[in-house]
């Protein structure tokens, strides 16, 4: 009788209880306990209603002949026809080949100057020097591009501070500004100048999360300041690293207007074109429409979308969380 005799099965854990409690609420249960939380979001959903999905929403006229001074319903569909005139349009694919190339060098040289600058702040000691180098660092990133672009002027175009300062020693004027040779020198400057120090602060509270006595044990174990940058400091914030390079690479097709308009005349339009002028000159006050400039910001997005998809989907493979998480 006792080998008939079968065990009780096992009390579930407390993990478990929860998980069986959580599926048995309803959706109304839910919503009477979480309403104070979906009330707060309801602003934020609001501005992104009006300014985001509002607008996406007349992404349509992408495949349509669209005209604003007839009633929106009798526009003509037309298809992939504005992307067909798009893809054969002679300007676009030198605009699309400086954007990556642009967009590359942002991804190579800037990114890790943000990571380097944030390590470099970390490892001082006196928190006065630390607040004064990361204000003076940090504060670029507040001026226009209209502001930046004007001191460079000022300091390294012809007319300029370093050429009046050539001139007196009997040397000659500065071509920088206007030379599309280093125009890639130049926009590299203008962005380590503005946006390192974004990024340094976003790294610099990466690095405030490590748990300071991971550095006291390797520090008592013997592991030199290199071994413990190497094993505590890099780990520690290789997920933010990951979630940004992420949200670098989606957003590869666009490197900002004002820096290479403002440049436009000085340098030349085919050095400074890139996707966001092209749409700018080629739609809104060119020729080509509505539609044309709706075809290609919808072709921004989308490719936009794939890569982050492409590095998410990576970034997973490779053990980090990524910018969203596998249910």
């Amino acid at each position: 009788m006792a080998a008939l005799q079968t065990s009780a099965p096992p009390a579930p854990s407390g993990q478990e209880r929860r998980t069986i409690v959580k599926r048995k609420r309803t959706v109304a249960q839910r919503f009477r306990h979480d309403w104070p939380l979906l009330l707060m979001t309801l602003p934020a959903m609001a501005q992104l209603a009006v300014f985001f999905y509002w607008p996406s929403a007349w992404n349509i006229i992408a495949f349509m002949d669209y005209s604003p001074h007839r009633p929106f319903w009798e526009n003509p569909l037309v298809g992939f026809a504005w992307f067909e005139r798009l893809f054969n349009n002679p300007y676009f694919l030198p605009a699309l080949l400086n954007t990556l190339k642009y967009s590359f060098a942002n991804l190579l040289f800037l990114f890790p100057l943000s990571i380097v600058l944030a390590l470099v702040m970390h490892s001082v000691v006196s928190t006065k020097v630390r607040s004064v180098f990361q204000s003076i660092v940090y504060l670029p990133y507040f001026f226009s591009w209209v502001l930046v672009v004007t001191v460079f002027v000022q300091t390294l175009g012809s007319d300029g501070l370093v050429s009046n300062w050539l001139l007196g020693f009997g040397g000659d004027r500065l071509s920088f500004m206007s030379n599309p040779d280093t125009f890639m020198f130049l926009a590299w400057l203008q962005w380590a100048w503005k946006d390192a120090g974004w990024g340094m602060i976003i790294f610099l509270a990466a690095l405030a999360s490590i748990n300071p006595s991971l550095y006291e044990a390797a520090a008592v174990d013997g592991a030199s300041r290199w071994r413990r940058m190497w094993h505590i400091t890099l780990p520690g914030i290789r997920p933010v690293i990951v979630l940004l390079l992420i949200l670098h690479i989606g957003g590869i097709l666009t490197v900002g207007f004002e820096q290479y308009q403002l440049q436009r005349d000085a340098i030349g339009y085919q050095t400074t074109e890139v996707l966001d002028t092209f749409i700018y000159y080629r739609s809104v006050i060119g020729t080509e429409g509505a539609s044309f400039g709706t075809a290609a910001g919808l072709f921004k997005g989308v490719i936009g979308l794939i890569l982050v998809l492409i590095a998410n989907n990576v970034a997973h493979r490779l053990g980090e969380q990524g910018i969203y998480q596998k249910s």
